[in-house]
């Protein structure tokens, strides 16, 4: 029952979330959106039941007056607070993920022109922004550790040479989009990259979503935005707190950022929802707030998952790609709340390891690769390694192999090259197409993004050649206990739509 009496909003630091809040508790009786009601009542009772009746009274309707109506409101307030917080000018929350980010991003820049060059190791809500805006991408490769099949950043010296060679072709890009930190924790070096992209004139997008706790503890590497980035995407539910689908797109302080703020704005208006969640947003507005005041809280994260690296450390069996990482010198720093165990020792797959410790043990990694399992702690989350280490050694035990015995080291999957791109991926997109077996596939023109998931990277972009070495790695990927391949038209790739006729 929600209270007749009308509290002030609170002073906590989170205008927003306190606004939502004090809308709440001063009006009992809502006849608006959402059906629901904001009342645990009548069809509503189950649905409370599920999320709590205070979120229910807080899941608001749009244009409320002291909620978020007006230039000085305090959604206002708390986008301006954020944007303070990352060392940006402006700040956009958002409800559709980074993905919505990536895809304002994209149609952003199509304002400064159409070519991008891209980091091909991006997500694929990056090719999906690329259909939408027309771009037209020009891609660089990553470094790659073959040894455990995963992909990590850009050098400067690479993005050089790419920058370079588009001038020599008489196609200079007009944008450039990079990934940092990696889906494992590798940090690249931004602020040379976004030096050398400057230098030629070009903006810097880069994808952060790995890294909204950047910058808020002195263990952490720094936020993009402040080593010159343009535009930054950080997906804070990952590992900033908020809730799952909450994102921000952060405009930096730099050359460009007057002629980019508007296109950003647009875009915004025309990918996002129209009836935002007041929760996801709500979030938001805590999560900048509690990682602002977190310090001490993070560093104890930080230490957790330090802990975590010495136990591992001591068991033969197992190891941490982190030492390894000086061998690749794209890789400038490191997110220590990313732990990435190498289980190669142990004889057993990555994949059947991560589905071993959830069903047996109740833990959950964040994915798994063909010989390495990867730990994530949220900023704040301190974890139980004695229990984690002992579900590890158990697990180890369970799955003990032939292969284990004789000592002989899981090989990753290695990570196919893209094929060629023969046709921009819009056009590709909107041609004709059909569906056609795996075998018929190959040599034929994709029409769809194809993904191993996670990390939702495409290894098959609209336009590009198929070959077999894309499709036996998807193939590959399916047919594993917690393989799913995005954008497949069945769950086994048995089957690929590809262009009719190409």
């Amino acid at each position: 029952m929600k209270t007749s009496i009308a509290p002030q909003p609170e002073a906590s630091g989170t205008p927003y979330a306190d606004a939502v809040r004090w809308y709440a508790f001063t009006h009992p009786h809502s006849m608006q959106i959402p059906g629901h009601g904001m009342t645990p009542e009548g069809l509503a009772a189950n649905l409370a039941d599920f999320v709590g009746a205070e979120a229910l009274s807080c899941d608001l309707t749009r244009v409320l007056d002291g909620v978020d109506l007006g230039p000085h409101s305090p959604e206002v307030e708390a986008q301006k607070l954020a944007a303070r917080a990352w060392g940006a000018r402006r700040t956009w929350f958002l409800t559709n993920g980074a993905s919505q980010a990536n895809r304002m991003a994209t149609l952003a820049v199509r304002g400064l022109g159409t070519r991008i060059l891209a980091q091909r190791n991006a997500h694929s809500s990056l090719s999906d922004g690329i259909i939408l805006a027309g771009l037209e991408p020009r891609f660089m490769l990553p470094s790659i550790d073959h040894e455990h099949g995963i992909s990590h950043g850009v050098h400067p010296v690479t993005l050089a040479n790419a920058l370079k060679e588009a001038e020599e072709q008489g196609a200079p890009v007009h944008s450039i989009y990079l990934v940092s930190p990696s889906y494992f924790g590798t940090v690249a070096d931004i602020r040379q990259l976004a030096d050398i992209a400057h230098d030629h004139g070009v903006p810097l997008i880069v994808d952060c979503a790995w890294g909204a706790h950047f910058g808020f503890h002195p263990d952490l590497p720094e936020t993009p935005t402040r080593l010159g980035a343009d535009l930054m995407v950080t997906s804070n539910h990952k590992l900033g707190g908020s809730l799952s689908q909450s994102a921000m797109l952060h405009l930096g302080e730099g050359e460009f950022a007057d002629v980019l703020e508007p296109l950003v704005d647009r875009a915004f208006s025309m990918t996002a929802s129209t009836s935002p969640s007041s929760l996801l947003l709500g979030s938001l507005d805590i999560s900048r707030h509690s990682l602002e005041t977190g310090t001490e809280q993070i560093g104890r994260s930080i230490d957790s998952a330090r802990r975590l690296r010495e136990a591992i450390e001591h068991d033969p069996r197992f190891s941490l790609l982190d030492s390894g990482y000086s061998q690749f010198a794209d890789i400038v720093a490191l997110d220590p709340l990313h732990v990435v165990i190498d289980i190669s020792c142990t004889g057993q797959d990555g994949n059947w390891v991560k589905s071993h410790m959830n069903d047996v043990h109740g833990i959950g990694f964040e994915m798994a690769t063909d010989n390495t399992v990867v730990a994530i702690l949220g900023a704040g989350q301190v974890i139980d390694h004695d229990l984690i280490l002992a579900a590890l050694n158990e697990t180890a035990d369970a799955g003990t192999t032939e292969a284990a015995a004789s000592g002989r080291r899981v090989e990753a999957l290695p990570l196919p090259v893209p094929g060629t791109l023969k046709m921009l991926p819009r056009d590709a997109y909107f041609a004709d197409t059909e569906v056609v077996s795996w075998q018929d596939s190959i040599g034929r023109i994709a029409a769809s993004a194809l993904a191993a998931y996670p990390p939702g990277v495409p290894n098959m972009l609209p336009g590009e050649l198929i070959t077999t070495e894309v499709i036996d790695y998807l193939r590959a990927v399916a047919a594993t206990p917690d393989g799913y391949v995005r954008g497949a038209p069945d769950p086994l790739v048995d089957t690929v739509r590809v262009i009719t006729g190409g």
